[in-house]
């Protein structure tokens, strides 16, 4: 293998902000941040806004949307006059 052309392949904590839900995986991903592992070590940690955890399909609940609000909103601004 040639050296110094693979990125740094290491544990990494993906944290989903919207359900608080944390794994810990490996990844090649750069991240600054830190976070300490339910074993005492130190990892690296990815905030991620959807997981497996959070998600509609995986979880089953279906998200509302305002649908109504922006329809109103469409036909007000293109009303004929």
């Amino acid at each position: 293998m040639k050296k110094d052309i693979h990125p740094n392949y290491r544990d990494v904590v993906f944290y989903d902000t919207s359900s608080e839900y944390k794994f810990l995986t490996k990844s090649t991903i750069e991240t600054n941040e830190t976070i300490e592992w339910e074993d005492g070590k130190q990892y690296p940690v990815f905030k991620i806004e959807v997981s497996s955890n959070s998600h509609p399909f995986y979880t089953g609940k279906k998200m509302l949307l305002d649908t109504a609000g922006r329809v109103e909103k469409f036909n007000k601004r293109y009303a004929k006059k």
